[in-house]
């Protein structure tokens, strides 16, 4: 028995060195997560960190506000969230007026505002600036294309509004790349204010059908995720309507995993969970607007996760910012919180926080 036994243990241990490949120990068979085809060690999830930011206007006092002589200086309006934006990956802002090289500025209604604002935007850390809005008509064809070649002379992407069928066979919808993940950004506005768009220059109107065919067309690129910018709803309404519900479910059945609204002028509730990202109005970045809701708004950063796989989640992080006088200037929490500002900050923090709940 003991021979028998010594023997039937000699071949346990020969079959295991049969048994392992030449040069080192078996293989490890990994976990594989959910779409995952490839071998060996699953990589780490890619990462990428956006920044949305509302409605940037230039009503006439904020151009007075800014004026040097003969120039202008927006520094001091951003200066202080500037950090948040250049800490981003890709930063994003409704930029809701058009820009002029004429020297004759113009507020409400119709707004024309000087060209340097594009190289502060830059200067901020401003990636991409959406133009599908109803004041994207206001300086007629030249202001259209004097925005967008101003926006490309500062290396600004731009989508929504396009200077001819050139340029929006290129930019819409505009493909990105970042952090190892590609992105899609569509945008549109529900109208123009009733100005007839000029000819020759397209803006992006909300129509679904429209909008299938440019969400089927991002999602037939193999893009990883989709970011939809809508100019919508009512103004000056804090809640968003039937409408806005609507159409945001219907960009969430075509493959949207973010999508940013504009247009109220006030910050309307958001929806977050791991898959997507709602916020139905951001409400004003910058304006001269002051009364109660209007003096800010919100600002977003979305960090966007690509598993291996493919598989995307989404974390959201919102923070209110006010805009403070003599000068314009966004102040973030950090700023404002230390500085003694006017009774109207404190109530603008109470409203957002009280909005959905969460203490902002």
């Amino acid at each position: 028995m003991r021979i028998r036994r010594i023997h039937i243990l000699a071949a346990v241990v020969f079959a295991a060195v049969c048994c392992t490949p030449a040069g080192g120990p078996a293989r490890r068979d990994w976990p594989q997560p959910a779409g995952w085809t490839g071998t060996g060690r699953v990589p780490p999830p890619q990462r990428m960190t956006l920044w949305f930011g509302g409605d940037v206007m230039q009503h006439l006092p904020q151009v007075e506000a800014a004026r040097r002589g003969e120039t202008f200086d927006y520094e001091p309006v951003f200066a202080a969230l500037a950090p948040r934006m250049r800490a981003a990956d890709l930063a994003v802002v409704n930029l809701e007026t058009t820009l002029t090289r004429r020297g004759h500025y113009t507020g409400y209604p119709l707004f024309r505002s000087p060209t340097v604002l594009a190289d502060a935007l830059r200067d901020a850390g401003v990636d991409v600036a959406v133009l599908a809005n109803n004041h994207c008509c206001d300086g007629g064809a030249e202001g259209i294309r004097t925005t967008i070649a101003e926006l490309d002379r500062c290396g600004i992407h731009h989508t929504g509004v396009f200077a001819d069928s050139t340029d929006y066979k290129r930019n819409n919808p505009l493909y990105l790349k970042y952090c190892g993940m590609r992105l899609a950004i569509v945008n549109y506005t529900y109208g123009t204010n009733g100005m007839p768009v000029p000819a020759g220059t397209i803006v992006n109107r909300i129509d679904t059908v429209r909008m299938a065919a440019d969400l089927s067309a991002a999602r037939a690129s193999g893009v990883d995720f989709i970011v939809a910018c809508l100019h919508w709803g009512n103004e000056y309404e804090r809640r968003e309507n039937a409408g806005q519900r609507t159409l945001a479910a219907f960009l969430r059945r075509h493959g949207v995993g973010v999508v940013v609204g504009s247009h109220p002028h006030v910050v309307q509730p958001w929806e977050a969970d791991s898959s997507h990202v709602v916020l139905y109005s951001l409400g004003n970045l910058v304006s001269n607007q002051r009364r109660r809701y209007t003096d800010g708004g919100l600002v977003a950063s979305v960090e966007a996760v690509r598993h291996p796989g493919g598989r995307m989640n989404y974390r959201l992080e919102a923070t209110p910012v006010w805009v403070s006088l003599p000068g314009y200037r966004i102040l973030p929490p950090e700023a404002a919180d230390t500085m003694a500002l006017p009774a109207a900050y404190g109530l603008f923090r109470t409203d957002v926080g009280t909005l959905t709940g969460n203490g902002l």
